[in-house]
């Protein structure tokens, strides 16, 4: 039996860090199946991934030139859906404005990294690229974390996987 059934990645808009995140983790995670998905908090209307982002993912050869963002909702909430905000401010955000909020952290909190991702929005395409490179590394994390929980499942989890609680779960 699977721990979650779905995982979110959240950011402001959902046009760059959060999309980046699910095509990554997308390409990565090999045990039960999981729908993936980014999310934005603020989506006032439907975009396309930001330009420097996508041409990221390419040279990496990835791609969500199909994805738009969308507003993350308070359907989206559930005891078997992970929610995972790219920095502090945003999972503030996310607990402020949906009461119903659950198993929600930072990405970098659950994978026990000392610092979030950081939007380069406005940046150059290099700072596109660097901010992949970290992203990357995050989720080949949070990939073998999400993998060793479903192995773990029903076992006592080992203390090394247990993301850190200062989400809501």
């Amino acid at each position: 039996m699977k721990h979650y059934d779905k995982l979110i990645f959240v950011s402001e808009s959902d046009t760059s860090t959060s999309p980046m995140a699910e095509a990554i983790l997308q390409r990565e995670f090999y045990l039960e199946d999981i729908l993936i998905s980014s999310k934005g908090l603020v989506v006032l209307f439907p975009e396309p991934i930001n330009p420097k982002a996508e041409a990221v993912l390419v040279s990496h050869s990835l791609s969500m030139k199909h994805h738009v963002s969308e507003q993350l909702t308070a359907d989206d909430f559930d005891d078997r859906t992970l929610v995972l905000t790219m920095d502090q401010a945003q999972m503030a955000q996310l607990l402020k404005d949906h009461e119903n909020a659950r198993n929600v952290f930072t990405l970098a909190s659950y994978i026990r990294a000392d610092k979030d991702i950081q939007d380069p929005y406005g940046g150059t395409l290099a700072d596109y690229n660097r901010m992949y490179e970290e992203l990357e590394q995050y989720v080949l994390r949070l990939s073998k974390i999400l993998n060793l929980e479903e192995n773990r499942l029903g076992q006592e989890p080992a203390q090394e996987i247990l993301p850190v609680q200062e989400g809501v779960g």
